[in-house]
């Protein structure tokens, strides 16, 4: 119940916002929310504990540029946190729905 609640609320927020952050400690389900969200639409998941996925996300404007018809999920974001700063360029254009979704982690 709770979990179906919380996938309602995260794809509302989605419809209406260019960027959605999952927050909370470990090991409370943020991935998996994520990651059955990505199973019903277009999407891309990086989990940049991966280092393949790390390295496709150090250039997160390329990357947005060849994923831009999906969603984008950075896991464990929280190990780069240089992104931020292009991500809010991507967000900022309000031209371009940026459609990047960050899960990190804190504790």
């Amino acid at each position: 119940m709770i979990k179906r609640h919380l996938e309602d609320k995260i794809r509302s927020a989605l419809a209406t916002n260019s960027s959605v952050a999952l927050m909370g400690p470990r090991q409370v389900g943020k991935t998996t929310l994520a990651i059955n969200i990505a199973d019903t639409i277009p999407s891309v998941y990086l989990d940049l504990e991966n280092r393949i996925d790390l390295q496709k996300a150090q250039d997160i404007e390329a990357f947005h540029k060849e994923n831009s018809d999906k969603l984008i999920i950075l896991d464990e974001v929280q190990r780069l946190p240089d992104i931020f700063a292009p991500i809010r360029g991507l967000i900022d254009q309000q031209r371009v729905d940026a459609g990047l979704k960050l899960t990190p982690h804190y504790g």
